[in-house]
């Protein structure tokens, strides 16, 4: 399309130079062969510039020097043979050298320029399918950061209900540790059948932490009181899967677990114009009075839901605790007002 449009334009305004001093049919005979054997030769040097392309990068010049001289000197002398023939009176025209050497500059700035638009065409659509090729790979490994983040948290839950279940059978109290493993079943086939980047609703992500609570009040009774506060306009506003679920575990293992009352756990969220607000709070101790206990946790909790809000967000987000010493701790995300899925619908 390129060529047809390019070298159409260049027979207009070669007629038009043609006719300029009066219609005659030489001057649109000239410019009628011009473009036809221009043409015809550049079908045939974007063949060997393509081969030339895939050469090593001197050879590659240098060849196409050499056949951009060659190709202009062809023309110059076919454009010679044919304006001889045509204004000549004779059937058997010459061609002198004269006549060869006063069209090649003009035939040569015609290649050369032609030439100049091929490779800088082809350079243009070279940079754009490496800009395109970047694109999906900086996506893919955007993608397999966040399964990263996603899957961490699986070996994280999993080690922490483990020792539950293994005290509870410890204490020979077979029937909780029995329905605790029934209920952790069914939380790992939830996690399982969701992709690890997808994104859910805030509604699915409440009935998760739900369920994950069935497991610990099986371990703290009424020392585990928890409330959720979902605002009906943003039940429907996507997050990163199980992004507050290390919160809540959190919660239990720093307000509910050291205290012989146990804490309250709140899960809050709200519509704040176009962002969510969500907020996941105890009553615990808070962080300045909390006496260093030894754990067993593998330690990835906040830092994991950082980095998956600025891998599912980048800086669009705001990620902040708050301690009241003595009255507990919070953490407040705030994210945008979402309700597509930006990559694939969870299960």
């Amino acid at each position: 399309m390129l060529q047809a449009v390019g070298w159409s334009g260049y027979l207009i305004l070669r007629t038009v130079s043609s006719i300029s001093i009066g219609i005659t049919l030489k001057g649109v005979l000239i410019p009628l062969v011009e473009t036809i054997i221009g043409y015809s030769l550049t079908l045939l040097l974007s063949t060997l510039y393509g081969f030339y392309r895939r050469l090593p990068r001197i050879s590659g010049i240098l060849l196409t020097l050499a056949t951009l001289a060659t190709a202009t000197l062809v023309y110059a002398v076919l454009n010679a043979f044919s304006f001889s023939f045509i204004n000549g009176d004779s059937l058997q025209p010459g061609i002198s050298v004269a006549l060869v050497f006063a069209t090649m500059f003009l035939n040569f700035t015609v290649l050369a320029g032609w030439s100049a638009l091929y490779f800088g065409i082809n350079f243009y659509l070279i940079v754009e399918q490496q800009a395109d090729q970047m694109q999906v790979l900086e996506h893919q490994a955007s993608s397999a950061q966040l399964a990263m983040l996603r899957y961490q948290l699986n070996p994280h839950f999993l080690f922490n209900t483990l020792n539950s279940i293994s005290t509870l059978v410890l204490l020979k109290q077979t029937e909780r540790a029995n329905i605790m493993l029934s209920r952790l079943a069914s939380f790992l086939r939830y996690t399982l059948a969701n992709e690890p980047t997808a994104h859910v609703t805030l509604a699915q992500e409440a009935e998760t932490l739900k369920l994950y609570l069935e497991i610990e009040k099986m371990r703290f009774d009424e020392r585990l009181r928890t409330h959720f506060e979902i605002d009906p306009r943003v039940a429907k506003a996507r997050l990163p899967s199980l992004l507050l679920q290390p919160l809540v575990e959190n919660a239990i293992k720093y307000a509910v677990t050291p205290q012989e009352e146990g804490a309250d756990i709140t899960v809050s969220a709200r519509l704040a114009g176009e962002r969510v607000q969500i907020s996941v709070s105890d009553t615990g101790p808070g962080l300045i009075e909390m006496k260093a206990r030894p754990t067993l946790s593998t330690g990835v909790g906040l830092a994991n839901i950082k980095e998956r809000l600025a891998q599912a967000f980048g800086p669009d987000h705001r990620f902040e605790t708050k301690s009241n010493p003595g009255h507990g701790f919070s953490v407040e995300i705030e994210i945008p007002f979402q309700i597509e899925e930006p990559n694939r619908e969870a299960a």
